[in-house]
């Protein structure tokens, strides 16, 4: 755009130019805001850098009082522990659920307290602000102050930005998107996720959605029968989960 302004005072430019130039500056920041994996704005870690058959489970959005236990359950059978990005305000009634996921030896990250439509319009100052009272809910509940953060809807820009420098977290993002919150249909779901398996994935689920519970013990048992191991988070990415 700069440098169609300065040609512009040399040679005759076309309006439509400058219209096509800022359409491509504008893709370009919403790709980058939109796909936590390009780490445009922040490193978000994605994936382990590793070549054995490694992968990590995380769900998002719970607790959820009809779903979380299911999943807990499956989880618990065949010996698999998970990170669950938890929103503060779902924590409220569902404060056993909390407990039992920490009892159970899964990870607790956060995933902000109001998880707002439009917490990534958010200043900086308040986006700081949920994050730290979600941090402050799950002290209270089970005794421990999450470091991981995963964005609401995985949505980067500047803002968040500082408000995680400001707040020392780490941004989780995951390379293998179940989409288990718009399927319909578990044989079509299984098979997306079996055919983007990959050493040193992060799976997203979300433990609020009916169609996860239906297909997790399924997908366990294939995952194991193909030789992949199912490493918690921070273990797998060498991490600190908690401050």
């Amino acid at each position: 755009m700069v440098l169609l302004i300065i040609a512009s005072f040399y040679i005759h430019i076309p309006w439509f130019f400058f219209l096509v130039a800022l359409f491509l500056y504008s893709m370009f920041l919403f790709l980058g805001s939109y796909f936590i994996q390009h780490g445009f704005y922040f490193k978000s870690i994605c994936s382990a850098q590793t070549t054995k058959k490694q992968i990590a489970f995380t769900f998002d959005d719970g607790p959820a009082k009809n779903y979380t236990p299911e999943i807990l359950k499956a989880l618990k059978e065949n010996n698999v522990q998970a990170a669950f990005f938890c929103i503060g305000n779902r924590i409220s009634g569902n404060e056993n659920l909390l407990a039992q996921i920490k009892n159970e030896n899964h990870i607790i990250g956060n995933h902000s307290y109001s998880h707002h439509f439009w917490f990534d319009l958010f200043s900086s100052r308040k986006m700081l602000n949920d994050i730290q009272l979600m941090n402050s809910v799950v002290k209270e509940t089970v005794g421990l102050t999450p470091k991981l953060f995963r964005p609401p809807y995985g949505v980067t820009n500047p803002n968040l930005k500082k408000a995680i420098d400001k707040g020392n977290y780490i941004s989780i993002g995951w390379n293998i998107r179940s989409m288990d919150t718009v399927a319909k249909d578990a044989n079509k779901l299984m098979q997306k996720i079996k055919s983007s398996l990959k050493p040193g994935a992060i799976i997203l689920f979300h433990d609020n959605c009916k169609i996860t519970v239906d297909i997790l013990p399924e997908f366990i048992r294939y995952v194991k029968a193909e030789g992949y191991e199912i490493i918690r988070l921070d273990k797998m990415c060498n991490l600190q989960a908690y401050e």
